[in-house]
């Protein structure tokens, strides 16, 4: 297949090209025992299907360590899925917590179990089926990553599934840009290229298309990853928004 040269492809990572919900909901669950004492060391299973559940409403890493403390506290799924936000903003105010140590503490638990366990941290974190082969398409120059995720886990999981990408093209948490920001700087960077951009959250979506200055991005919404149902029945309705079910490149 023969990419166009004026075309440049911008992907999100979690829930695009990794499904990292289990790594994550491990290492959310393990940060979670340092700050709380009275929480087991091993993530009870139901746990991690309640989270894989809520999933689909986490938007950076650092906030699977928040839930799996509501959830250890017995707050239900569904309950956390609807009021996501005012619970997470509730928790960090009752214990008086800091996003930014949060963040810092996440990245350092992944830091020590790639250290200390590297392949079984990649076994957590596995590209979906047809992702690596669409990925190996694409040129060089026309591929990008732009994730909440931390940038040199994104390029440890991929250098490990031999998927090269240029170190700069990886816009990660680091960058501390919203992502309509991100493709507004691709945008401007590169304008006379088309941007197609695929990413697995609707509400990410939204804001690129409430955004006037991208009207022009090519937006494409990847069912496979982290959304519901009712997310999909929404960007089925959006004009904007065209879907993919299996990983692939649109024409």
């Amino acid at each position: 297949m023969k990419i166009a040269e004026n075309k440049l492809f911008a992907l999100d990572f979690d829930g695009v090209v990794c499904d990292s919900a289990i790594e994550t909901g491990l290492t959310g669950w393990q940060v979670a025992t340092q700050l709380w004492q009275d929480m087991p060391e091993n993530m009870p299973e139901q746990i991690m299907i309640d989270f894989r559940y809520i999933r689909p409403v986490m938007e950076t890493g650092f906030e699977a360590i928040l839930i799996c403390r509501l959830l250890f506290e017995g707050i239900k799924p569904d309950l956390l899925m609807t009021d996501f936000t005012q619970r997470i903003d509730a928790i960090l105010s009752r214990d008086q917590l800091d996003t930014t140590d949060l963040k810092k503490r996440f990245g350092e638990y992944r830091d020590n179990w790639i250290e200390n366990d590297f392949s079984g941290w990649i076994k957590m974190n596995p590209l979906y089926p047809g992702i690596g082969k669409l990925l190996q398409q694409i040129p060089l120059s026309q591929l990008f990553i732009i994730t909440t995720k931390q940038e040199r886990f994104v390029q440890a999981i991929l250098q490990a599934n031999q998927i090269d990408i240029i170190p700069t093209h990886i816009y990660g948490l680091d960058r501390k840009l919203k992502k309509p920001q991100i493709l507004s700087n691709l945008q401007q960077s590169h304008p006379q290229t088309t941007i197609l951009f695929i990413e697995d959250r609707l509400p990410t979506l939204l804001d690129v298309i409430r955004t006037p200055s991208l009207s022009t991005i090519q937006l494409c919404f990847a069912t496979w990853g982290y959304n519901t149902t009712k997310d999909l029945q929404a960007a089925l309705k959006n004009p904007r928004i065209n879907t993919l079910d299996t990983p692939s490149l649109p024409n």
